[in-house]
């Protein structure tokens, strides 16, 4: 495996390259991140990778500097899945100047849920994503649905600009209690980890309702909303903290309305609470 820290060394070495297919991340990798990279081999050659703590994406109060950085680790399981390069930058190479041209995706999708409590955050992901982009200039590049919010972003953000990169969607990989990998996850005290399976859980249950609604074809909106609160009300009262729990279309994760609800695989519930200190997310299409 090549491993380059600069754009010009890496630029170099893709010259030519035809189907380039490309996997960001933020390292501190674990086996839902090397399923990304083993997906993007299946749709591209040579695989890229990309480790980079983006410090745009990061609130005043969040975990930029305590952020896990596991290089070392991280190379070794990069090779074992025989990725060809992978990009390794610092702040100086990414962000030589100041970062005062942003991509700020629309608020109805990236003020909502995730963006709701976490202001400017899509802003940050979406600009690293764009400058990556330019970097490697992939043909495919590979994203979590753990992420939905931002896999739906970046999607747009493709389409929208132009961009000559399929986005391609990965399935969530889950630990064997149902806890959806997370490089977060190794903050969770012993204690912590056996409660954090009820985030998954819960999701499972909201999804279980409206399944239940649906095929009875009684389901009302106000069905959903008090799904919604239920759901929440179970988290918090383990001593959860939760942003929300929120049921919403595919397509445009708007509220869902009445003919929404009359069809199947049309929804997906997502949810972001803090187990102990850690805020942990997930999603479950329904």
């Amino acid at each position: 495996m090549k491993i380059v820290h600069s754009i010009s060394e890496l630029r170099a070495q893709l010259r030519g390259q035809l189907r380039t297919a490309f996997v960001p991340t933020m390292g501190n990798l674990h086996e839902g991140h090397l399923s990304l990279m083993r997906l993007a081999a299946n749709h591209g050659d040579p695989v890229v990778a990309s480790i980079f703590v983006n410090r745009l994406q990061f609130g005043p109060n969040e975990d930029f500097d305590k952020y896990p950085r596991t290089l070392d680790d991280d190379i070794t399981k990069l090779e074992k899945e025989g990725v060809y390069v992978l990009f390794a930058p610092d702040e100086r190479e990414m962000y030589p100047v100041p970062q005062d041209y942003r991509i700020s995706p629309p608020q109805d999708l990236g003020d909502i849920l995730e963006g709701e409590f976490r202001p400017g955050f899509f802003i940050g992901v979406t600009t690293v994503v764009m400058k990556l982009f330019q970097c490697v200039q992939p043909q495919v590049s590979v994203f979590g649905k753990k992420d939905y919010q931002q896999l739906m972003i970046i999607r747009r953000m493709c389409s929208q600009f132009s961009i000559p990169t399929e986005i391609i969607p990965a399935e969530t990989i889950r630990e064997s209690d149902g806890l959806a990998m997370s490089s977060r996850n190794r903050y969770l005290s012993t204690d912590e980890r056996l409660e954090a399976v009820w985030l998954s859980k819960t999701l499972h249950q909201v999804a279980d309702r409206i399944r239940q609604g649906q095929a009875s074809t009684r389901i009302t909106v106000d069905d959903v909303v008090e799904i919604e609160s239920a759901a929440k009300q179970i988290l918090n009262h383990r001593g959860w903290r939760t942003d929300y729990i929120s049921v919403r279309r595919r397509s445009d994760l708007k509220a869902p309305q009445a003919q929404d609800l009359a069809e199947p695989n049309q929804l997906v519930v997502l949810a972001a609470s803090r187990c102990g200190a850690t805020r942990l997310i997930d999603n479950l299409e329904i």
